[in-house]
């Protein structure tokens, strides 16, 4: 979770998981869902955890669909570099979208995502995009 920016990227905490502001945005509001569970393997992660799982993903597509409506959404669980149970989540647009003045493209669009491609922000703008990202999901005090 570290490797994600974790806790700072931190867009809410679970019982199990925790959902955080993907550092490189390959698309605008890029996240990642990880599993607190100390697992290297899908298979191995606890009964509680899959359980919990659907809460989370809910919460993700209500979150992000009030952040800024997306066409599509892509999970993908790659575990090659982190060996740790973690999802990338990726919103898909059919083009650009700007953020405080910035555009972020989906390359990969309408086929696979493109990782490589995107939008680094620096910090100021990192944490102004989780902010906005936390506000508007389900349940938020904003």
């Amino acid at each position: 979770m570290q490797k994600f920016g974790y806790p700072g990227s931190l867009i809410r905490e679970y019982g199990h998981w925790v959902v955080l502001l993907r550092p490189h945005q390959a698309t605008l509001g890029a996240l990642v869902l990880a599993c607190k569970d100390e697992a290297g393997a899908f298979s191995e992660i606890s009964a509680e955890a899959y359980g919990e799982l659907q809460q989370a993903v809910r919460d993700i597509e209500t979150g992000l669909r009030a952040f800024r409506p997306y066409q599509k959404i892509n999970y993908l669980m790659l575990m090659m570099v982190d060996p740790d149970v973690h999802f990338h989540v990726l919103p898909r647009y059919d083009s650009g979208q700007e953020f405080a003045g910035t555009i972020y493209p989906d390359a990969g669009w309408p086929a696979a995502p493109d990782l490589s491609s995107g939008v680094t922000p620096d910090a100021a703008a990192l944490a102004q995009l989780g902010e906005a990202v936390k506000a508007a999901w389900p349940g938020s005090a904003a």
